[in-house]
């Protein structure tokens, strides 16, 4: 007898541990815990540039032009963002990442950019070139006007971001009363990147025939903030504000490897990206 209640006592001891472990299973929502799973978005970007000094050298020319202006190359919404064929030629975001922790991911990515200096403006210059007021350039006070002629410049193929980023992740859904987070969840996300230019430069200088290939051309590093906004576990909406610092000292210019730029500047994104969050 004394043997038979104590089989019982294990038998009703194994049987409440295993509805303890269900119940709290069911409790515990999937996108309670973040460790393990990988994701995957992609997006469009807005950017600004801030003003730059843009140095030209080569065999016979070396000239700095001072404060030079840009912008981006927007496509608007558009099918190109979905077209496989096509997908990368507006401005785009691509990351993949995993979550180390709950709160903490790694991903690595690309920020397909464009920037395009702007034409018939004004501009301080120093230094020397052939044949100056060939290109319908020269102003008074030691300025010139960036006439087509005398340079076009455009990473419009584009201004490649290649990164890693790390970020902190935490849901702030009880701010907006959402009890079931497995059904929709609020997160907000702040990161720093790190990662090199990989830029396809369209530059027209003094009418030389240009470089159009791809080149390594300079680093660059960012932070970003971000808000995420996740549906049914798995799919999910993210927009982000990104600033950072771009130094490129090696961009090819024409066809010739004496041609060279260099350039340094800030720039700012607002991104919108959709992604999906799963475990493999």
């Amino acid at each position: 007898m004394k043997y038979l209640l104590y089989y019982a006592f294990l038998i009703i001891l194994f049987t409440n541990n295993t509805i303890a472990q269900e119940v709290t299973e069911i409790q515990t929502k999937y996108t309670t815990h973040n460790k393990g799973k990988f994701f995957i978005s992609w997006g469009g970007n807005r950017d600004s540039y801030s003003k730059s000094d843009i140095t030209f050298r080569g065999k016979d020319y070396n000239f700095t032009l001072e404060n030079v202006p840009a912008h981006d190359k927007p496509k608007g919404w558009h099918v190109d963002y979905i077209n496989p064929s096509r997908m990368t030629i507006p401005q785009t975001n691509f990351r993949m990442g995993y979550f180390v922790s709950d709160h903490y991911s790694v991903a690595i990515g690309v920020d397909h950019m464009k920037y395009v200096m702007s034409q018939n403006k004004a501009v301080n210059i120093n230094g020397y070139y052939p044949n100056p007021g060939s290109y319908d350039e020269l102003l008074v006070n030691n300025q010139v006007l960036l006439t087509e002629e005398f340079l076009k410049y455009e990473h419009t193929d584009g201004l490649n971001y290649i990164n890693t980023e790390f970020s902190r992740h935490d849901d702030i859904s009880s701010i907006f009363k959402i009890g079931n987070i497995d059904k929709i969840q609020v997160n907000l996300t702040e990161g720093v990147g790190f990662g090199f230019l990989y830029p396809k430069t369209n530059t027209t200088l003094l009418g030389k025939e240009r470089h159009d290939d791809f080149h390594v051309s300079g680093f660059g590093t960012s932070l970003k903030a971000g808000l995420n906004v996740t549906f049914f576990k798995h799919f999910y909406i993210q927009g982000e504000l990104k600033g950072g610092y771009i130094n490129m000292q090696d961009i090819r210019t024409t066809q010739s490897t004496e041609d060279s730029a260099s350039q340094d500047f800030f720039f700012f994104q607002r991104i919108i990206a959709v992604g999906g969050i799963f475990r493999i």
